[in-house]
């Protein structure tokens, strides 16, 4: 129970995620045989609709999840690099007026610099990390998701 105490937030964001991404599975199954028995029925066919299991694997349900996730990662490195330079005053997230940009190792307590019961990251992992390595994290991988252009039927590069 401490345990879970302890890492509840990590756990709330995970379980909403894992809440989001089941819901969007199960909006585009319901989606995908509908446009397949919409489409049989134009073309007077009989419809040739799929199982949830198999519509996690089709390209419909890969493309739904990375166009959703594009729009999130460009958000979140936005905010990233807003929140260096921009100041909202009264704000708990955000800088005091004059205090914009880039912040010393000294002023941030990290590195060499950290207290002694600062966080393990704070005191030894921040020095191997360059100082914006979450934005680079977060455009590297909404670059990589958007190198993915999806039809019906495969994945192909392609440009977003």
């Amino acid at each position: 129970m401490r345990r879970v105490r302890e890492q509840g937030l990590t756990l709330f964001f995970l379980a909403i995620f894992l809440a989001a991404l089941a819901g969007q599975a199960i909006a585009g199954f319901h989606l995908y045989n509908a446009d397949q028995i919409e489409h049989a029925r134009l073309l007077g066919q009989a419809p040739e609709t799929i199982s949830f299991g198999r519509y996690l694997t089709t390209s419909h349900f890969a493309q739904a999840t990375t166009e959703n996730w594009q729009s999130e990662y460009l958000q979140f490195s936005l905010y990233v690099i807003a929140t260096v330079w921009l100041v909202q005053k009264g704000s708990t997230e955000s800088k005091k007026p004059g205090e914009e940009g880039r912040e010393s190792d000294e002023e941030q307590k990290v590195g060499r610099y950290a207290d002694p019961d600062s966080p393990r990251w704070a005191r030894v992992c921040w020095t191997a990390a360059p100082p914006d390595s979450l934005v680079s994290a977060s455009s590297t991988i909404r670059a990589l998701s958007c190198d993915t252009e999806v039809d019906n039927s495969a994945v192909l590069p392609g440009a977003c």
